[in-house]
């Protein structure tokens, strides 16, 4: 991606990102994967991120070194008034150009802010598909959440989806607005899926495994609407017939021990490994041989980012309808099953895809560079919604 040069001698426009903390969550990974790359391509932006949740992230450090600026909001979003005033005065004070809101319903609040204030252009960008507020009251949820809406929908210049699923679910339309609703997909970093790593039975030899192991892999949080328990359910039908099966969760959340605590009553409970948090997705997807992702069908996955790094991978996918029709660049790898069909189906389902020849990882991994989820794709659309900025 080459920049004019003459761009490089304006002065850069400047974006206010709001976000929870630069840590671990896949909205901000992947805010810093654009940024990085369009620092490296010499974008003429200057980046300052606002963390609500006011404490550090592991990516501080990483961001800093490369220009951009952090600011940690000293207030909770419950103190409302100190946090509203405080945010004000920011942007008022910062001069942006640009103020990017990346938390749904919950950006109205950010744009009530900056309301009168010489802002260019405002965006609201939607990640999500749960329709969350942060608020523990049913009562305040569906009191507010319309008039949020709303208020995303009149202040915001543009709101972005992340897939056609959460454009349409937040806009209630079927077709975008013009000039208006965008969907910027999340581009990829793939340099990792081509690093070397160790073999297959290193890997399970380093889980107690025996070589011959084939592995069922869950990644991502052990929460309810993932559905992990599930996959207990599969390897105990699939184990009644495999017996070289095991599954690996590589993840963490409120149900690690509930998880546990089913493979034990189920008796699999030693064949599973539950590695916690891990940074090195794309090595576990090349060594493992099939995803499990049996999220709950209801509200659908934004996107599912860990099935664009399956595909990178080359991993066969076993997937609840829950998964949306952007994410799968590569259907021959995709079994799709709802989990009515139960645990018994899924196992058959698993063996099916064990048994049938796959792509190559090679095909698999440049048919992904290649799509829109590839990293120039996802940093040209995400600057596009600043180009007329210049």
């Amino acid at each position: 991606m080459e920049l004019d040069s003459s761009l490089r001698e304006l002065k850069p426009i400047r974006l206010l990102h709001i976000v929870e903390n630069l840590n671990n969550g896949a909205v901000e990974n992947w805010l810093y994967r654009m940024f990085s790359a369009a620092s490296a391509n010499g974008a003429n932006y200057h980046w300052t991120f606002f963390c609500t949740l006011g404490r550090p992230g592991k990516l501080d450090e990483n961001i800093r070194r490369l220009g951009g600026e952090i600011i940690y909001s000293p207030h909770q979003l419950g103190e409302k008034r100190a946090f509203f005033l405080n945010l004000r005065r920011i942007i008022k004070d910062g001069h942006y150009d640009v103020l990017h809101c990346h938390h749904d319903f919950v950006s109205a609040f950010y744009l009530w802010a900056s309301f009168g204030l010489p802002i260019r252009k405002r965006i609201v960008h939607v990640h999500n598909t749960d329709e969350g507020i942060l608020t523990p009251s049913r009562f305040k949820q569906f009191m507010l959440k319309e008039p949020m809406r709303q208020t995303c929908m009149r202040l915001a210049d543009n709101v972005v989806g992340i897939s056609n699923e959460t454009l349409t679910k937040f806009t209630h339309r079927s077709n975008p607005k013009p000039d208006r609703d965008r969907i910027v997909y999340y581009g990829i970093d793939t340099s990792s899926f081509r690093e070397r790593c160790c073999s297959r039975e290193e890997f399970r030899l380093s889980l107690g495994l025996s070589p011959e192991t084939r592995i069922l892999l869950f990644t991502g949080r052990m929460a309810p609407i993932k559905n992990p328990c599930f996959v207990i359910d599969v390897l105990a039908e699939l184990l009644k017939s495999e017996k070289n099966v095991a599954a690996v969760f590589a993840g963490s959340g409120e149900l690690e021990t509930t998880v546990r605590e089913l493979a034990e009553r189920k008796g699999v409970g030693d064949k599973i490994r539950i590695l916690g948090w891990r940074e090195d997705a794309s090595t576990l997807m090349r060594l493992c041989d099939v995803l499990m992702f049996p999220r709950l069908e209801e509200p659908k996955e934004g996107l599912g980012l860990v099935l664009v790094e399956a595909q990178a991978a080359g991993l066969p996918i076993l997937a609840s309808p829950s998964i949306t029709d952007d994410v799968q660049v590569i259907p021959e790898i995709f079994t799709i099953l709802p989990l009515a069909a139960g645990a018994n189906a899924w196992s058959e389902a698993v063996k099916r895809t064990l048994l049938t020849r796959q792509l190559s990882r090679e095909e698999c991994l440049d048919k992904i560079e290649g799509s829109r989820f590839s990293l120039n794709a996802g940093v040209s659309n995400l600057l596009s919604l600043y180009s007329d900025i210049n």
